[in-house]
């Protein structure tokens, strides 16, 4: 999960993860309204598109929907599995609220040193917490979660530079949940670069660039089932890269002062119903005309449907319309998302290990998904006021 979501104009930096458009807090910071939007005058700050920051939450909660699977499982769990795909938003999401929140004038070494205040104190606390969740060095027979210990698996949790390899071993070593830490450091270690080369894009220039990463990486994964043992396998942090550079695209694109006017309520149903056909085609391949195609290229598919959600919500902030999505509650649960996504899997398995599966498939195991929801939450805004925020101020140094 990516810390992008909210910083989004808090300094005239080009670095800003969360959602789109907060100010100082964490993921899915809180962020204010602003009515209308003309496009950025070269020293004018846009406006705080707050709203990414109540979606942040809902992407969060369908991860935790998807990793509870493992635990309380619902009638639905087939589908609810689609909740890793929260990622792919995250990932979208960043791209996003990093070109959208950049300005010129901030040094690279200062963007880097504000990436790491944000993620990276938080981070290795809940890697230390993961650790006596999910390694022992005489792992239990009968519980796959426990690993034996590896310093070097460890080691390269530590330097957020696991998430390269395809080992599953290491690429979901430490904390399972800091593989997609290790994708944002790469996202982070080139985003100076790019938008340094897109920032004099316009609205043309930045749909242009959706366009490219999409058929490019679509392209890959095509020929790569075709030509399997011509065609190298990628590691994570460049196949995920398709929905950074995406949300790079759509943001210089609004940046330009492109409003388009899609209902969200539409934007929602696109995406729940892109969700469900991709959900039916994997189940029911024989009934689905192109289903094998579909599963190739599910990651491009997610990213157009996420990106598609995110331009709806942020176009209507930025023409000052009204939102749910930034009520108090939802902002709230949007700042803590990010300790949320870094804990909640930790506490899942820390309940399995000592309880066992919750029971058989059955609407009954809602309990416990409030139950660990609850606990969950309960834990990130501890973790949010009295580590991530506090150790984010201090380590960031002057604006």
């Amino acid at each position: 999960m990516t810390k992008a979501a909210e910083e989004n104009q808090t300094e005239p930096t080009q670095d800003a993860p969360g959602s789109a458009a907060v100010t100082t807090p964490p993921p899915g910071a809180p962020v204010s309204t602003t009515s209308d939007a003309s496009p950025p005058r070269s020293s004018g700050r846009l406006p705080r598109v707050e709203s990414l920051t109540g979606l942040r939450w809902w992407a969060a909660f369908f991860v935790f929907c998807h990793h509870m699977t493992q635990l309380a499982p619902l009638p639905i769990y087939d589908f609810l599995k689609y909740g890793v795909s929260g990622v792919t938003f995250f990932f979208v999401l960043s791209g996003f609220v990093l070109t959208w929140s950049a300005q010129p004038g901030t040094k690279i070494r200062t963007f880097y040193r504000r990436r790491f205040a944000r993620i990276f104190p938080l981070y290795i606390l809940t890697l230390v917490a993961a650790f006596f969740v999910f390694y022992r060095v005489d792992p239990p027979a009968g519980m796959p979660w426990i690993k034996p210990v590896s310093l070097t698996v460890l080691a390269l949790s530590v330097l957020l530079v696991h998430g390269w390899s395809n080992n599953p071993d290491i690429l979901y070593g430490g904390n399972p949940a800091g593989w997609t830490l290790s994708v944002e450091a790469f996202f982070y270690a080139y985003f100076p670069f790019v938008w340094r080369l897109t920032r004099r894009l316009k609205t043309a220039g930045g749909l242009i660039l959706c366009v490219a990463v999409i058929v490019v990486s679509g392209a890959y994964k095509l020929a790569l089932f075709h030509y399997k043992t011509a065609i190298p396998i990628l590691p994570q942090p460049v196949l995920h890269s398709v929905a950074f550079l995406f949300g790079i695209g759509l943001a210089i694109a609004l940046r330009s002062g492109w409003k388009p006017r899609i209902p969200v309520w539409f934007a929602f149903l696109v995406t729940g119903g892109g969700l469900y056909v991709l959900w039916y085609s994997g189940s029911h391949p024989a009934n689905f005309p192109g289903a094998v195609t579909m599963g190739l290229c599910q990651k491009e598919i997610l990213t157009l449907l996420y990106g598609f959600l995110i331009l709806a919500v942020a176009a209507r902030d930025v023409r000052g319309g009204r939102s749910l999505l930034r009520s108090r509650p939802l902002v709230a649960l949007g700042q803590w998302s990010y300790a949320f996504y870094l804990v909640h899997a930790t506490i899942m398995y820390a309940i399995k290990e000592y309880h066992g599966i919750a029971g058989p498939i059955g609407w009954s195991n809602l309990t416990w998904y409030a139950g660990v929801l609850a606990l969950s939450i309960f834990a990130s805004a501890v973790l949010y006021k009295f580590v991530e925020h506090p150790m984010e101020r201090l380590l960031r140094g002057k604006r």
